[in-house]
């Protein structure tokens, strides 16, 4: 996200800055798209927001199966962030598979020195939210 330069729609033409190109490519590649947002200030966070605004220019989001989870430490932290995420994806036509949306809460205590969540329920649940993705996908 970080490479990506700020959006400007002015900017949203050929020929593309590099990491867009890779960013449209990799989505444009994927079966569906998995997000996990935090919140920031009640919405998503700005990087997050301008990779989502480099992704309405092209076709590549339209009708792709997309999903998030919650990964904050509260079941209830980071419902404003998938509102905007929402509206956002239905606004570029992306199909939201609703039965992969999850909030799951993964408090700090649960996640490794390695970044990954050791707890068994919690990847219990994640393992869901990726298997309903897969299941919609694979039923296209």
């Amino acid at each position: 996200m970080t490479a990506l330069p700020h959006f400007n729609p002015d900017d949203d033409v050929d020929p593309l800055p590099a990491a867009v190109v890779d960013l449209r490519r990799e989505i444009a590649a994927a079966d569906a798209v998995l997000f996990c947002t935090p919140e920031y200030a009640g919405a998503l966070p700005g990087t997050f927001k301008n990779l989502l605004d480099w992704t309405v220019g092209g076709p590549e989001m339209y009708e792709k199966p997309v999903a998030w989870v919650n990964a904050a430490g509260s079941p209830t932290r980071g419902a404003r962030a998938h509102e905007s995420l929402e509206t956002v994806l239905r606004t570029i036509h992306a199909e939201i598979v609703a039965p992969a949306c999850m909030h799951i809460a993964v408090p700090r205590d649960r996640v490794g020195a390695d970044g990954g969540v050791e707890d068994p329920e919690i990847r219990r649940r994640i393992g869901e939210v990726l298997a309903a993705l897969a299941r919609h996908v694979s039923a296209l």
